[in-house]
């Protein structure tokens, strides 16, 4: 990259647009859909405990690890690998990440499509007065359609497309800050709302209160995972948005910031759903059908029911939204930077890529449903793909490029802002996480998700 392509790059403008973008990167469905089923599945509080503990030494390491690549090479995730180990293979480290960013919207573009309808469904009522039985056959009704899922999925690439378009500072920093705040307003609000009902301890109790004994090995594995997925690591999304980062800017702080702030808003959707599931006698291991079956049919049972549940599903949309506007980022930065495409080009493209394959995981619950490849629909492949070996190679690769390839000296002098921050203690303890720890811990996750070992 030219010196004069530099001095035009954009960053983030402040400490609060770097959190902002980070936040909202790391902030998705994971947070109000995941966390939550997962929780349920996995015993409640046990999970919960287990899943803070792998934030701690798994996820938030490499974060720190790839906001390091992203600031020292100031260039997209390609770009940074080959500008900060020239001519080697590490560059298809920052290509899977890329493939990743890829792989993944083009299922989570179909999900987030669902969210918008839902928001759009809860808004105009038409879940008003529906129970379990009537929400279920909403759902499937709607997933098993064509037209409404495949415009929803449109829908959702235009609105963000036109976020990426308008860049970094007025685009990403700007809606991101504009929009967390909402989130958490309506988080609270939907609390509150939750916990007042009769019964709502139970739920707390069922989040807060762990029960040791069901800490498993599986259920260790399954936490490791979302922890990993949830921080937004192993993509290219945190080494895109580093390389924004002002050379000023307290990475390790930002990053362990953006950490305890992911973990706020999963609880805090936990408190939104968990206490109203057990007033009402619902089930909290609903699994993925908990936010579009159980929920609705859960809030249409309280008093100003409709509200609270348009108020959750438009906090959902924005939780998406964030999400999806740093995977789009990081194609986009790719083809501006190494292939000198304008942003509008490299967006639409990338959009309309998105949009054109990720039909086929829309379709996946409709005309196509029988089409399996490998035993799975196209839905489930993607995700396999990006979840279960992309996203988990490119953490170990990060963590092994980081922890030896560049080393300590070099974590050292970025993350302590060349020695100026004193934080000498914390990154021998994070040097020690990088290059031990974390890689380990995620190729457990690896095997498990390939099958090879079973737990």
């Amino acid at each position: 990259m030219s010196t004069s392509d530099k001095t035009k790059r954009e960053g983030f403008s402040s400490t609060l647009g770097v959190l902002a973008a980070t936040l909202g990167s790391a902030v998705g469905l994971g947070n109000i859909w995941k966390f939550p089923s997962m929780t349920g599945q996995n015993g409640g509080a046990a999970f919960v405990l287990v899943y803070l503990v792998c934030v701690a030494l798994i996820a938030l390491p490499v974060m720190i690890s790839e906001f390091v690549i992203g600031r020292r090479a100031q260039a997209n995730n390609v770009g940074a690998f080959k500008k900060l180990a020239p001519k080697t293979p590490w560059y298809l480290t920052g290509v899977s990440g890329v493939a990743a960013a890829f792989l993944i919207m083009f299922f989570y573009t179909d999900v987030a499509g669902w969210v918008y309808a839902y928001a759009f469904k809860a808004l105009t009522g038409q879940l008003a007065g529906a129970d379990a039985t009537k929400t279920a056959d909403i759902f499937g009704g709607y997933v098993g359609s064509v037209a409404g899922p495949v415009a929803w999925q449109w829908i959702v690439l235009v609105t963000i497309s036109v976020i990426i378009i308008a860049g970094v500072t007025k685009g990403i920093e700007r809606m991101t800050k504009t929009l967390l705040p909402i989130l958490f307003v309506l988080l609270i609000v939907c609390d509150i709302r939750a916990l007042s009902l009769p019964g709502a301890m139970d739920g707390v109790k069922y989040l807060f209160q762990p029960d040791l004994a069901k800490i498993t090995p599986a259920v260790i594995l399954a936490a490791l995972g979302l922890a990993f997925f949830k921080l937004s690591v192993g993509m290219g999304t945190m080494t895109t948005y580093g390389s924004y980062i002002g050379k000023g800017e307290n990475m390790p702080a930002n990053a362990i910031k953006v950490a305890l702030s992911d973990t706020l808003v999963s609880l805090l959707a936990g408190l939104a759903i968990f206490p109203a599931v057990f007033a009402f006698g619902f089930k909290p291991d609903a699994g993925p059908s908990l936010l579009f079956i159980t929920i609705p049919a859960v809030f249409q049972t309280m008093p100003f029911g409709q509200v609270f549940l348009t108020m959750f599903f438009v906090l959902a949309a924005i939780a998406a939204t964030g999400a999806m506007i740093s995977l789009l980022e990081v194609p986009v930065a790719y083809l501006t930077e190494e292939h000198g495409w304008s942003r509008v080009v490299a967006t639409v493209s990338s959009a309309a890529l998105m949009g054109s394959v990720g039909l086929l995981a829309t379709l996946s619950t409709s005309t196509l449903a029988e089409k399996l490849v490998m035993g799975k629909t196209f839905f489930d492949l993607f995700d396999f793909v990006s979840s279960n070996i992309l996203l988990p190679v490119g953490g170990i690769l990060i963590c092994v490029f980081v922890g030896w390839k560049l080393g300590p000296a070099v974590l050292a002098d970025e993350a302590s802002n060349g020695g100026t921050l004193g934080n000498q203690l914390v990154l021998r303890v994070l040097s020690v996480l990088i290059r031990y720890v974390a890689p380990i811990a995620i190729l457990l996750v690896l095997l498990n998700g390939l099958g090879v070992i079973k737990l």
